[in-house]
């Protein structure tokens, strides 16, 4: 046995078997920013065989604090790629791809139909109700991380466990980021290390198994705490779900909720421009028809929270577009 695995080979929940089962294991890892950096480091160093990372994102300076695989002569490369050589010194003896582009809906499905789990470090709820839905499609199990100011949470969905949809049926009214409320560097480590922790219990079969259960950690306490959530039900009826802007149809009734000071043109040419604030007079001249409405905006949180106006106002065809998501 590799003496690079001795240590771990020597727990009797691992094993020569168990170092094998991590050697022939896929996982793909969405996001290679404050979470994604340690979740590559460790199951890099646990020796998992393939690793597949998604991100479109480059280093930035303010990156460096809480992102350590990178260092200032990487900032302005992708950060897909240079995780990939700095996982690659860390382990040269297993398989990385670097994938330099965003997750979308255009592409989720064929990304997680490859992988034995999927890791969502993205930083994004557009991509995690994404990514949720495809693994619940296709059995894959995900385990998904949100670390912002001094807590943060990691949970494992899917692959027989209920669907990140299932526990968090409507997004927040308004989605905090790193960027906009700040976050401590050792928390999101903290957060993305127990990711990875979640991947390697899957994989060996330890138990308990991280499916069907969320840990959340808060540093200002320094306190866990979490629920288990293997009862909760998928929702019914027709969901909220994310579309790329490429499967729009001519005959598709499209808003863009960005102001004109936002965004002065829009990436989709036929689309109308109400603001959040201003779907009752959406409503007013377009009343519930046959036809889709496609609500859009950077993030997504806009177009959901709009979507549920129209819900409640008898609209049943609906879908949304995160355009920072997609390649619009």
């Amino acid at each position: 046995m590799n003496e690079r695995y001795a240590r771990q080979v020597a727990l009797p929940e691992i094993g020569a078997a168990g170092q094998a089962r991590l050697a022939a294991a896929h996982v793909l890892v969405i996001g290679a920013g404050g979470l994604g950096c340690p979740v590559l480091q460790y199951l890099a160093g646990a020796g998992i065989g393939r690793i597949t990372v998604i991100d479109h994102d480059r280093v930035e300076e303010s990156n460096l604090h809480r992102q350590p695989l990178y260092a200032m002569g990487d900032v302005g490369s992708f950060k897909a790629q240079a995780a990939r050589a700095a996982v690659l010194r860390l382990n040269p003896a297993i398989a990385v791809e670097a994938l330099p582009q965003r997750l979308t809906p255009a592409n989720a499905a064929t990304l997680v139909v490859g992988a034995d789990i999927v890791v969502d470090a993205a930083d994004s709820l557009a991509v995690t109700y994404t990514v949720s839905d495809a693994c619940l499609q296709h059995h894959t199990p995900l385990i998904s991380a949100s670390a912002v100011g001094l807590s943060g949470y990691v949970g494992g969905f899917c692959g027989g466990a209920p669907s990140y949809r299932a526990v968090f049926p409507d997004m927040p009214t308004r989605a905090a980021s790193c960027s906009s409320a700040g976050v401590l560097g050792s928390v999101v480590g903290i957060i993305g290390s127990l990711q990875a922790q979640c991947v390697l219990q899957l994989l060996l079969g330890i138990a308990p198994s991280p499916l069907g259960r969320l840990l959340r950690f808060d540093a200002g306490r320094l306190a866990f705490g979490g629920f288990e959530f293997h009862g909760a039900s998928e929702p019914e009826g027709d969901a909220l779900r994310f579309i790329d802007a490429g499967d729009v149809v001519p005959d598709d009734l499209v808003i863009d909720l960005r102001s004109l000071d936002e965004a002065p043109v829009s990436p989709l040419a036929t689309a109308l421009r109400f603001t959040a604030e201003q779907i009752d007079a959406f409503i007013a001249t377009h009343p519930p028809a046959g036809r889709r409405v496609v609500l859009c905006c950077h993030s997504g949180v806009r177009a959901w929270r709009s979507a549920r106006q129209l819900q409640s106002r008898g609209y049943a065809r609906l879908a949304l577009i995160a355009l920072a998501e997609t390649a619009a």
